[in-house]
């Protein structure tokens, strides 16, 4: 006997949308064009992630996020998230994959975009951060 699979829901897309001081971001690529046209105006292309200043524009993009088939999951506490590196090393794919940084006179600090991203950081050579860090 053969399992069914006609009962299998397909497994969505995360987003993970985190506050930073007084606004909540994002960086994702969206494959669909028309979701990135409806968020535009929320888009910074210097430093290529969706950034909402108020509680309604950060909701009314959770469901339009919800409503396309993306989960968004609201990130207060940024501790797991956060990476650092050494400043003389190289850092331009940890940065690929960071959603804010910050650098010190011999650190540069990234918020990475998920958990996989900080997996990846690590493997190149990257710490996580223990404390609590402000971008």
């Amino acid at each position: 006997m053969f399992p069914s699979t006609f009962d299998v829901v397909p497994k969505r897309k995360r987003i993970i949308m985190f506050k930073v001081g007084k606004v909540w971001i994002f960086k994702h690529f969206f494959e669909d064009k028309e979701i990135f046209r409806q968020l535009a105006d929320h888009y910074d292309k210097d430093i290529y992630r969706f950034s909402f200043k108020t509680f309604a524009e950060r909701n009314q993009a959770i469901k339009l996020l919800e409503r396309r088939g993306l989960d968004v999951d609201l990130v207060e506490d940024l501790k797991g998230y956060v990476v650092k590196l050494d400043r003389r090393s190289k850092y331009a794919s940890i940065l690929k994959n960071s959603v804010a940084h910050i650098e010190t006179p011999e650190l540069r600090i990234f918020l990475m975009k998920d958990l996989a991203a900080v997996e990846e950081a690590v493997r190149m050579g990257a710490k996580v951060v223990e404390v609590d860090v402000k971008f």
